[in-house]
């Protein structure tokens, strides 16, 4: 396999400066990211109007000139699964890879599998079955293998070929717009996930009433601090299990904190009173501002009404060629039925009432909540034994 091996920032120069005149960008990376605060980036893998390059960011160092590349220009951006390569440019530059397609998305739009792997999309669209080895690589030890490379260009070379093939499955669906639309929502998704309130994704936040979601933001900003100052993953500073308890006690008594078990570990008791002063930080906070919780749904009905509508949508999903996880989940559905029998003042538009999703589906269930279409039983044996059809 021909290749460009890039291993100093020269070269890398002299191949971004190749690039910028590519009609599209393909490319993948690998990275470690097990004991570090933030994924620490190995190897970019690039295919660019046939061309295929290895950059080696450690031997490199600073890969500013090709985030620059891959963000300016005309081109179109081809990743797999890409929000981390996204997240590397937006960390460098500050900005977004030009006209991103990415092919697993583009892959659930035509009736594949979603999330699917690189290696099942090679295998199902373009007949290949790509090498397995090297998944557990430390990345950052060199030098290198010949078979690391392969393994790793693998991934990166056939990202042209499956966006060809799926844009033509896209076009002849008209489904092209479905995924300009899809493609700015997922970006909307990336950039809200960066920049908007990250500590409710601690597990188990849903269930706490607004002091303790209070207490469990402030010990969440300590432990991105610590976490950062240390350079190692946040569950190695404090478990999310262990800042759920801490808010559910509502406590900042430093013997109490101590006989919680799990918070024996040294690192933590020399921190106890940094601990302490994030948990009374939030004690002393006036009511209203603390974090609202966020209204739920959920019920025990409509946990099985949602299932059951999806059981039904996978039915629709697989006749009319789209994966029913892009589509949406159960969640999704109960959101859509909440939203279309209650008052909507106030209330957030759900997925599925938007775009083409509403184009899709939200109509379809808007027909069911109005008796206009049943649910049946089709085929009790078959994946799909529920379909949506018209009333008689």
């Amino acid at each position: 396999m021909k290749y460009k091996d890039i291993t100093t920032g020269e070269q890398l120069r002299e191949f971004c400066d190749e690039l910028r005149d590519a009609r599209s960008i393909a490319f993948d990376t690998e990275f470690v990211s097990e004991r570090t605060y933030r994924p620490v980036l190995c190897l970019v893998q690039v295919s660019a109007d046939g061309r295929l390059a290895v950059i080696d960011v450690v031997a490199v160092g600073d890969l500013t000139p090709f985030w620059e590349v891959i963000s300016e220009g005309d081109h179109e951006t081809v990743v797999h699964a890409g929000r981390s390569e996204v997240e590397f440019c937006l960390d460098s530059v500050g900005r977004w890879p030009k006209n991103i397609f990415d092919v697993q998305i583009a892959a659930g739009l035509v009736g594949l599998e979603y999330p699917a792997a690189y290696s099942t999309l090679t295998n199902k669209l373009l007949g290949l079955k790509s090498p397995k080895h090297e998944t557990r690589t430390n990345w950052r030890k060199r030098p290198l293998s010949a078979r690391q490379i392969e393994y790793a260009l693998d991934d990166a070379e056939h990202l042209p070929k499956l966006r060809d093939t799926l844009h033509e499955k896209l076009q002849q669906l008209g489904r092209l717009d479905w995924l300009a639309e899809e493609m700015a929502t997922w970006q909307a998704d990336v950039d809200h996930g960066r920049s908007a309130e990250r500590w409710r994704k601690v597990s188990g936040s849903n269930k706490l009433e607004p002091r303790g979601l209070a207490i469990a933001r402030e010990l969440w900003k300590w432990r991105e601090s610590e976490a950062r100052r240390r350079d190692c993953p946040v569950r190695h500073v404090l478990r999310d299990d262990l800042i759920i308890e801490l808010a559910r006690r509502k406590t900042d008594d430093e013997k109490h904190i101590r006989s919680l078990r799990g918070l024996d570990r040294g690192d933590l008791r020399r921190r106890m009173g940094e601990i302490s002063a994030c948990i009374r930080v939030a004690l002393e906070l006036p009511e209203d501002e603390c974090p609202k919780k966020h209204r739920r749904h959920r019920t025990a009905k409509m946990s099985v009404l949602g299932q059951v509508l999806f059981s039904a949508l996978g039915g629709i999903c697989r006749q009319q060629e789209i994966a029913p996880n892009l589509v949406g989940t159960p969640s999704d559905i109960r959101q859509l039925v909440a939203y279309r029998t209650s008052d909507r003042h106030g209330r957030k538009t759900p997925k599925l009432a938007k775009g083409w999703r509403e184009q899709f589906v939200g109509r379809l269930f808007d027909d069911l909540l109005s008796g206009k279409t049943v649910i049946r039983i089709t085929d009790p044996e078959s994946d799909c034994p529920l379909s949506i059809e018209p009333a008689s």
